[in-house]
């Protein structure tokens, strides 16, 4: 299934196609809310559209439908303004491509794995299996842990489209971490059933965090539809996939795609001066509590709200991991 032959996925379809798949997508699993707006781009629009609300379906289906879309179809003064207020900068996907490939051929010890890049910025994709070195798995690359820092519409992890120019990008060129995960999987597994079970051991080893909460759900967003490319690209139209199925692989995305201040490890702006009210029998006792972590630049002093990943390997009682915890101190 394709939600849309737009690069602009809309949500107005994703609402009609399952509605509970878009909440999930929408969901941040470290308050219980949702994700939030974290800029104010959007707040001449009114209530429930400034920095600090949640993104609701409501502000963003319906009439909204058009509220959020990719940087690529942004006008030139927004894509500038966005530049220069928060350094949002994206990359072309041969750069992205080239990084990737500076990756795979330290895991696999050998150049042009999945494509041969040429002096035009184009690539070659590699036609044949992709063969593994010795000692190493398809089922190892598979799950080989892999994060897209500060990812913005994650054009590392899937390529859906060229994050500049906009332009799509078929499924057999394309060039993204999860891309090339779900290229294996193609490849190797025959069976419907397996196939999903791989299909997730994928999507659950790629991650990514991005502050702003528009370009959080675009990822998500593209991070799904990649997952309904590579089905029908392996099973053809035809073959229909459980609504249980898209559910799941949709809280993958949300636990593995998350919004966080990078420089800080917890949720944009929960961090700062606090107003604390204690009362007693004599009255209210106001004081403010300072972050500590933004005076010192110590990370492990925020008082702001700790992001939380997923580690699906763990226990499910330690699957719930503080993303600064995995920092070496």
């Amino acid at each position: 299934m394709a939600l849309q032959p737009s690069i602009d996925i809309s949500e107005n379809a994703l609402l009609e196609y399952d509605r509970e798949v878009l909440e999930q997508l929408l969901r941040d699993h470290t308050t219980g809310r949702n994700i939030i707006w974290a800029t104010d781009d959007y707040a001449h629009l009114g209530d429930g559209y400034q920095a600090t609300d949640e993104i609701t379906i409501e502000k963003i289906t319906g009439e909204h439908g058009k509220v959020i879309q990719p940087r690529a179809v942004k006008s030139k003064e927004a894509q500038r303004d966005r530049t220069k207020e928060r350094a949002e900068v994206f990359t072309p996907s041969w750069i992205c491509n080239a990084q990737n490939n500076l990756v795979d051929n330290a895991w696999f010890g050998r150049e042009g794995v999945f494509n041969t890049e040429n002096p035009d910025h184009t690539w070659t994709v590699n036609p044949n299996k992709i063969e593994f070195p010795k000692g190493k798995t398809w089922r190892d690359y598979v799950r080989d842990t892999r994060l897209e820092i500060t990812c913005g519409e994650a054009p590392y992890l899937v390529s859906l489209y060229d994050a500049v120019s906009g332009t799509p990008i078929a499924v057999s060129n394309r060039i993204g971490i999860l891309d090339r995960k779900l290229r294996v999987v193609n490849e190797n597994v025959d069976d419907h059933a397996e196939w999903l079970e791989w299909a997730q051991a994928a999507f659950q080893s790629a991650y990514g965090f991005e502050w702003q909460g528009d370009s959080l759900l675009l990822a998500r967003e593209a991070l799904l539809q990649t997952f309904f490319d590579y089905h029908e690209a392996k099973f053809g139209k035809d073959k229909t996939l459980q609504m249980k199925s898209v559910r799941y692989i949709a809280y993958i995305i949300s636990w593995n795609l998350w919004q966080m201040d990078g420089l800080k490890g917890v949720i944009p702006n929960s961090c700062g001066e606090r107003r604390i009210v204690e009362a007693d029998l004599f009255g209210e006792k106001v004081t403010i509590e300072k972050c500590k972590g933004c005076a010192n630049g110590d990370i492990r002093q925020h008082n702001g709200i700790y992001a939380l990943v997923k580690d699906w390997n763990a226990p499910k009682s330690k699957q719930k991991i503080r993303f600064i915890d995995l920092i070496a101190k």
